[in-house]
C-alpha cells in the first residue's frame, strides 16, 4: 500500500501561488483544496510571510501546515505550474526565468493579456518588461482557445469584464454576423472586483445603497475586449465599454448591444449550437433574464438573448467575477495545461441564498 501511495503522490502536480492573500489568491486556495490532482507546494506573500494559511483564513483548514513565504525563484521553479494572483507588472518580471526553468505560468493580472505590446503599454501607461514573451502568451479563454491553452507555457488569464463580454458576443462575432462593427457594453460589478486593498469608496457606508458608473471616459478592459473581438472577427471591432459599481460583493452582469440582420430565433439557434458542448456556458430559455445569484460561487457563465426591434440584438451575460472571472477560469486553464479534465475541481453550481 505504501508503494502505491508513493506512486500516486508522484503524479500529483505541484502548484505555486504568488500573491495568496488577495481575493483571487484565496479563491485559488479554496478551489485547489478539493482538486484531486494537484497540491499547493509554494505560497508567497511579502506582507504575510511566516504566517500560516489557517491563522489568516481559518475556513481553509485543508492547509494545516501551509505557510506563506517570501517569494523565492528556486521554490517557485520547482513547481509544475505557478499562478500569479498579484497586481499588474509583477509577473512580467518573473515569468521569463520560471518558463526557462520548465515551469508553466498563469498570470491573473493583465501583463500577458495583450499580444499587441504597444496597446498594452498605452493602456497601462508603462513599459512592458517582457515584450517578446507577451507576444507568445495565450489568452486564457478556453471557449475560444482551448487547444492552444493546452500547449501553452504562459497564459494571460482574461479580465472579469472581458470574460463576460467576449462570451456574450463570441458566437455572433465568430460567425461574422455583425451588421455594425461598433458594439456597446454596459457592465456592472460587485465591489470585490476592485480587490482587497482598503479604499474609501468601497466601505459599506459609501458603497451600500449606491450605484454609479466609473471609467466612462475609457476603462482598461475596453482595449482588451476590443483586441480579442478583433482577433476573433478578423476585422476591427470598435468597443464602447462603461463599467458600474453595484452595492454587492460578488457578481458581474454585462449587457451587450449590437446590430445584426439575422432574426432572434436564428441567433438563439446559433448560440445554442456554439455552446452546446461547452460545460461552463449556459443559454437561458426565451423570456428569462440571467441573474448574478444564478452563478455566485460557480465557474459558470449564463447568457440571455433579446431584441426590441429588427436588426438589434441584446445579450445579457452573468458570471462570478472571482470565479469564472478570475480564479476559477485560471484553474480551468491549469487543467487544460496539465492534461486534466477541464472542469476538475471547479464549482459547477451556484451558492444559494
Amino acid at each position: 500500500m505504501r508503494k502505491i501511495s508513493e506512486q500516486m503522490e508522484m503524479h500529483v502536480k505541484q502548484i505555486g501561488i504568488v500573491g495568496g492573500t488577495g481575493y483571487t489568491g484565496v479563491e485559488l486556495l479554496r478551489m485547489l483544496a478539493v482538486h484531486p490532482e494537484v497540491e499547493v507546494r509554494c505560497l508567497t506573500s511579502r506582507s504575510e510571510a511566516g504566517k500560516s494559511v489557517v491563522s489568516l483564513y481559518p475556513w481553509l483548514h485543508a492547509y494545516p501546515d501551509l505557510v506563506f513565504d517570501a517569494p523565492s525563484a528556486d521554490a517557485l521553479s520547482a513547481c509544475d505550474l505557478v499562478f500569479y494572483a498579484t497586481p499588474n507588472q509583477i509577473a512580467m518580471h518573473d515569468a521569463p526565468a520560471l518558463i526557462e526553468s520548465g515551469c508553466r505560468v498563469i498570470d491573473l493580472a493583465a501583463d500577458f493579456r495583450f499580444s499587441d505590446v504597444s496597446a498594452w503599454e498605452q493602456t497601462y501607461q508603462a513599459t512592458h518588461a517582457a515584450p517578446e514573451l507577451a507576444q507568445q502568451a495565450v489568452y486564457g479563454l478556453p471557449e475560444q482557445f482551448r487547444e492552444t491553452i493546452a500547449r501553452a507555457s504562459l497564459v494571460g488569464n482574461p479580465g472579469c469584464y472581458p470574460t463576460a463580454s467576449i462570451l456574450a458576443l463570441l458566437p455572433l462575432v465568430e460567425a461574422g454576423l455583425l451588421s455594425d462593427t461598433h458594439v456597446i457594453l454596459d457592465g456592472k460589478s460587485g465591489a470585490s472586483g476592485a480587490g482587497r486593498s482598503a479604499r474609501t469608496d468601497l466601505i459599506v457606508a459609501e458603497a451600500s445603497d449606491n450605484f454609479h458608473a466609473y471609467g466612462a471616459d475609457g476603462h482598461r478592459h475596453g482595449p482588451e475586449i476590443a483586441e480579442q473581438l478583433t482577433h476573433i472577427a478578423g476585422q476591427s471591432i470598435d468597443v464602447t465599454f462603461v463599467p458600474h459599481l453595484l452595492p454587492m460583493i460578488r457578481g458581474i452582469e454585462v449587457t451587450a448591444y449590437v446590430s445584426t440582420s439575422i432574426p432572434l430565433d436564428a441567433v438563439r439557434d446559433l448560440y445554442r449550437s456554439r455552446y452546446a458542448t461547452e460545460p461552463l456556458v449556459r443559454v437561458v430559455e426565451p423570456g428569462m433574464h440571467p441573474e448574478t445569484r444564478w452563478v455566485r460561487g460557480s465557474n459558470l457563465c449564463t447568457l440571455g438573448l433579446y431584441s426590441q426591434r429588427p436588426g438589434q440584438l441584446i445579450v445579457s451575460s452573468v458570471i462570478d467575477n472571482l470565479v469564472k472571472g478570475a480564479a476559477g477560469q485560471a484553474i480551468q486553464n491549469m487543467n487544460l495545461m496539465l492534461g486534466l479534465d477541464e472542469t476538475m475541481g471547479l464549482p459547477m453550481h451556484a451558492l444559494s441564498p
